[in-house]
């Protein structure tokens, strides 16, 4: 076992030199535009440490119309590591040498619970691409962990660390979606409960001293996400392109992801086995991101350690690989895409870069139904049992119904 932790920590720390070795050029160049689209070197760390005058420690909520558009444990990391420098070099430096230890942390954890599929993170292409890109990671960490500890019903250690991942970037809140369809379908009812007013609580206690003393600087993560356009990445964005005008994006993109969500619940419910959470997360994170205003190329960092979580065996490896090719080939082409966008002579216009993009969504698509569909194989077994008259696990025998409410 310590051989094999070993192993993969080095597989992990050279992944992240890897990635490190991409970003390389940018940081010689001082992050200079558009040579970071031409290289697909391009990172938030650098751009908003002078953007949000992170370079002069300005406390990252203090201003109204430039506090940063992240929730308040990333905006605190943010500030902390830029209090020992005035150089954004130096800052991209402490940022990503805490990145990489948070990638080989994740990549423990989901060799702990998918031990046979261990090398799938340090190796994946598109995540390697995308280490440094943005602060992602320490929300994917504790979001991980709270996947974890869920599905060792460890209920209020993952409740925690939930409420710590939706306070450091938004997007876990969705998981939450999940997490309810499992409670309901078991019948745990109050154990739902428990689980939504400690995740809240631990939220809403990180977030308070926020609320109170910096509220308009707090809001504006929330102002800015509610009023921004179709951007890179999404549905939407691509379709634009194409010449197909898209309105009321932010209600078209919420009816997409109920959409989405209430045909996953139908077929959830009809499942003859429950899935565990890390599956469930997967495929409820995956039909989030492809709903949304924007869909950036560092959202991969969110679905990667899940989709090896929801993996069954090694059954589904080929369609993982597609599915991060695909991811890869976005990864250039949004930087590409970016170069011509501004002003340089290489680069890709704009058609293609919206066929990369649907090129992205349609392989999520198809890998999210293979995984999905492998849930479905014991429900089928079940009925060829049952005409052969055969014996059928007595798990797979009881019809579900809902709890009585």
């Amino acid at each position: 076992m310590k051989f094999a932790t070993k192993s993969l920590l080095i597989v992990a720390f050279f992944s992240a030199l890897l990635s490190f070795g991409k970003f390389d050029h940018c940081l010689n160049t001082n992050f200079a535009t558009p040579d970071v689209y031409t290289h697909a070197c391009y990172s938030d760390l650098p751009a908003l440490f002078g953007a949000r005058d992170l370079v002069r420690h300005v406390w990252p909520y203090s201003s109204a119309t430039n506090a940063v558009e992240y929730p308040p444990v990333t905006g605190v990391i943010m500030w902390a590591t830029s209090l020992p420098t005035h150089n954004d070099k130096i800052y991209f430096l402490i940022n990503a040498g805490f990145i990489a230890l948070l990638f080989m942390g994740i990549a423990l954890l989901v060799a702990k619970m998918k031990p046979e599929l261990w090398y799938l993170l340090p190796l994946s292409p598109a995540v390697i691409a995308s280490l440094y890109i943005n602060w992602d990671l320490w929300a994917v960490a504790s979001a991980i962990a709270a996947v974890y500890y869920f599905d060792r019903r460890k209920y209020g250690w993952s409740a925690l660390l939930l409420g710590l991942s939706v306070a450091t970037k938004f997007f876990p809140i969705v998981i939450l979606a999940p997490i309810a369809l499992i409670f309901y379908r078991r019948r745990q009812l109050k154990e739902l409960v428990r689980y939504f007013v400690v995740t809240g609580g631990a939220w809403l206690v990180i977030n308070a001293p926020f609320i109170a003393f910096n509220r308009t600087g707090w809001w504006r993560f929330f102002k800015m996400n509610s009023e921004r356009g179709v951007d890179f990445g999404s549905l939407w964005y691509a379709l634009n392109l194409l010449g197909i005008t898209t309105k009321n994006v932010n209600l078209l993109s919420i009816l997409l992801f109920s959409i989405g969500i209430t045909g996953f619940a139908v077929y959830f419910f009809g499942l003859a086995e429950l899935p565990n959470l890390a599956t469930v997360s997967f495929i409820v994170v995956a039909i989030f991101t492809i709903s949304s205003k924007v869909y950036s190329p560092q959202y991969v960092l969110w679905l990667t350690p899940l989709a090896i979580l929801a993996m069954r065996g090694t059954r589904d490896r080929s369609s993982f690989w597609i599915w991060q090719g695909a991811e890869l080939l976005y990864h250039v082409a949004i930087w590409e895409y970016l170069a011509s966008y501004s002003g340089s002579h290489f680069g890709i216009p704009a058609k293609a870069y919206a066929a990369a993009t649907l090129v992205r969504i349609v392989a999520t698509l198809y890998f999210l139904v293979r995984v999905s569909t492998r849930s479905k194989a014991p429900q089928n077994l079940e009925f060829l049992i049952s005409q052969a008259g055969g014996y059928a696990y007595p798990s797979l025998n009881k019809a579900w119904h809902p709890p009585d409410l």
